[in-house]
């Protein structure tokens, strides 16, 4: 990996200044303007007190001003903590505790109050952060090295705490670099942008590359399918997830006109199913080039342009190492199945003040444990298989079911519970609660609404079953699998 001897904001802006760069609505802004905007914002955040090393939490609505936050921070040296727009106040205050949030950057200060309260910490409208700005001189670009802490991504796991994953400026820049080159990027470039801009795909994996390149972007407020079918039209690139592919299909104005000067779409977060990849190609006659990652690690695997397998994600990046190990850690070879490990530069130095959760995703010899299953061909080419852990995905998004239960088990009535994915058309999975009631207690799922108000809405079991028990193996561990396949006992 190559060893910054300045900050990756300069990296994203090497583009000439009047290169017209991110189109919002009828505005675009070059890459000079929005280098200056950025670095007003930055000095903007300075003024509230923040020195470099700092953490800001954001969570604010989709917006180039949004975007340009985040490359204020990066210009100032302060370390970006993006969430997302669903996330309640509880959870909010979470993220700002764990990460010793200096400032809360938001839409409207009003409706965190209690964050504010609770934790003594400041809290700016992202509309007025913006407003001062424009009296300020630009911020004076922070030295840093390649392993200087540039964001905090928050992801969970098992125990349903969520720990926030530490990139550095360097494993971001080596990622946006592999995937230049993997995805053939050029300055003529033009990506459609409909994803968030809360986590790794919509943030860093669609607009650091584009930025490397001085390419494009049409900069749409959210997914929408016949907003995104508009801003196809001379387009080049679109990235989605699953969902926003099913959701095209079902629209008549998605032909093969729609997408005649599109040359690359890629598809991450979730899998893609068969049927969906055969819908695709068969309209457009082209094929959707599914990729492999995760907030640890950013981009690790991609099918290239020109070698598309349905059903696969591609072999390594460059620079890349993936290996599939059985359960007591030996190497697996071609054709078998176990756990997928990955090496590279990339990966998160690490959880933010977490030796524990560090020390149990990685390997003496310095291997990354996904928690996903899959197996490696014979020119290691990798397909996944499931998960080893209980993770929902949801429409692309992340859910931990551990973190829903924890919930439910403190209603009065339930014994307890267990949350699984069931397959949807649309959304990949939905999120099912399976409760075990105390002998003539009777339960609904509106009984839960209060008390799952504490977790984003997304976060909500779409359907609740009652059972006389939960299935377990002999060890006593909840088997969810068999409630996966509706073989749990029926109350």
């Amino acid at each position: 990996m190559l060893v910054l001897v300045s900050n990756l904001f300069h990296d994203l802006f090497i583009a000439d200044t009047e290169r017209p760069f991110l189109i919002e609505g009828d505005h675009t802004h070059t890459y000079g303007a929005y280098r200056r905007h950025a670095l007003r914002l930055g000095a903007a955040v300075l003024a509230h007190g923040l020195s470099a090393g700092d953490r800001l939490v954001a969570q604010t609505n989709k917006s180039a001003d949004g975007f340009a936050l985040w490359l204020g921070c990066l210009a100032a040296g302060v370390v970006y903590v993006p969430t997302n727009t669903a996330y309640t106040s509880a959870e909010i205050s979470y993220f700002c505790s764990d990460a010793g949030a200096s400032l809360l950057v938001v839409d409207d200060p009003t409706a965190l109050e209690t964050v504010t309260t609770d934790l003594g910490l400041s809290t700016v409208a992202i509309a007025d952060l913006v407003s001062s700005s424009t009296t300020l001189a630009p911020v004076n670009v922070a030295d840093v090295d390649d392993a200087t802490p540039a964001a905090l991504v928050y992801t969970s796991g098992t125990t349903g705490q969520p720990k926030g994953a530490t990139l550095t400026h360097g494993c971001l820049l080596d990622n946006a670099q592999a995937l230049v080159q993997v995805w053939h990027y050029d300055g003529d470039d033009i990506l459609v942008h409909s994803l968030p801009i809360f986590h790794v795909h919509g943030l860093f994996i669609a607009l650091h590359p584009t930025m490397l390149s001085g390419a494009q972007v049409r900069f749409l407020p959210r997914f929408e399918p016949d907003s995104v079918i508009d801003a196809l039209a001379g387009a080049t690139i679109f990235m989605g997830v699953p969902t926003y592919y099913h959701r095209l299909l079902s629209n008549d104005r998605f032909d093969p006109a729609a997408c005649k000067s599109m040359r690359l779409f890629t598809s991450g977060s979730a899998p893609m199913t068969e049927l969906t990849h055969g819908e695709f190609t068969k309209r457009t006659g082209r094929q959707i080039v599914e990729r492999y990652g995760m907030s640890e690690a950013s981009i690790i695997a991609s099918n290239r342009i020109d070698n598309v397998l349905a059903g696969s994600v591609g072999h390594a990046l460059p620079g890349y190492e993936i290996r599939i190990v059985d359960n007591s850690g030996n190497a697996l070879t071609a054709g078998e199945t176990g756990t997928v490990e990955v090496r590279g530069p990339s990966l998160c130095t690490g959880y933010w003040n977490r030796p524990d959760a560090d020390a149990e995703s990685r390997t003496l010899d310095g291997w990354f444990s996904t928690g996903d299953v899959g197996s490696l061909d014979a020119t290691e080419r990798l397909t996944l298989e499931g998960r080893s852990s209980d993770m929902i995905i949801s429409g692309g998004l992340n859910i931990y079911p551990k973190e829903i239960e924890m919930v439910i088990d403190e209603v009065d009535g339930i014994v307890e519970s267990a949350v699984v994915g069931h397959p949807h058309e649309d959304f990949g999975e939905v999120v099912t609660a399976y409760l075990v009631l105390e002998s003539g207690t009777s339960l609904s799922a509106l009984d839960l609404e209060t008390p799952l108000t504490s977790l984003a809405r997304f976060k909500h079991p779409k359907s609740v079953h009652v059972i006389a028990e939960l299935p377990r193996n002999a060890m006593g561990k909840v088997q969810k699998n068999l409630l996966r396949s509706n073989k749990a006992t029926p109350q």
